[in-house]
C-alpha cells in the first residue's frame, strides 16, 4: 500500500467522539475478530496516554505489549500510523530515524498502531495490534476503527 493511500484511509477514520465505552466496543470487536482467526495478538487502546483496553490472545506475550508501547509512542509523536511512518522511513535517506532523535528502545516504525482522531480536536490516542506481520497488524487496527465509526453512525 502506498503512503498517500494510507494517509487518505486514516483521514477517513475521523470520529465524532471517543470515550471509554467506545474503547470497550473497539477492543471487544478486535478481540472477537482475533479470537475467531486464532490470531496470537496483543491489543491495546489508549486515550491521552491512559490504557482503556488491553488484551493478550493465546500465543501473544508481554513482548508484544513492548512492541505496542513503541508503536504507540511513534504514532503520538508524528500523529500518523506506525505503518505510514515505516514506509516514510524506508523511503528516506539512511539515518532518518536517528535524525529525529528516535531510538529503538522507545519507538519503532512497524505497522500496527493507528491514531484515533476526533473531529475538531485531532489525535487523542491510538489503537494498536502486535503479533502478526506488520501489514496485518495495521489492517486489523484500520478495519476496527472503520467498524467503530460505522457503529457510532448507526447509533446517531
Amino acid at each position: 500500500m502506498e503512503l498517500e493511500a494510507i494517509d487518505r484511509e486514516e483521514q477517513s477514520l475521523l470520529l465524532q467522539r471517543f470515550d471509554a465505552d467506545d474503547a470497550w466496543w473497539l477492543g471487544c470487536h478486535l478481540r472477537k475478530r482475533g479470537a475467531a482467526a486464532s490470531a496470537p495478538i496483543a491489543i491495546e487502546i489508549r486515550r491521552a496516554g491512559t490504557k482503556l483496553f488491553s488484551a493478550l490472545l493465546p500465543g501473544a506475550t508481554a513482548d508484544n505489549l513492548g512492541w505496542i508501547d513503541r508503536k504507540i509512542a511513534l504514532v503520538m509523536r508524528f500523529e500518523r500510523s506506525s505503518y505510514a511512518m515505516r514506509l516514510k522511513f524506508d523511503a528516506a535517506p539512511p539515518g532518518a530515524f536517528d535524525r529525529f532523535g528516535l531510538n529503538l528502545g522507545t519507538h519503532v516504525a512497524a505497522g500496527g498502531a493507528v491514531p484515533i482522531r476526533i473531529a475538531g480536536t485531532g489525535v487523542i490516542g491510538a489503537v494498536a495490534i502486535s503479533g502478526l506481520a506488520q501489514e496485518e497488524d495495521h489492517r486489523y487496527a484500520v478495519d476496527a476503527l472503520a467498524a467503530l465509526k460505522a457503529h457510532q453512525e448507526a447509533q446517531a
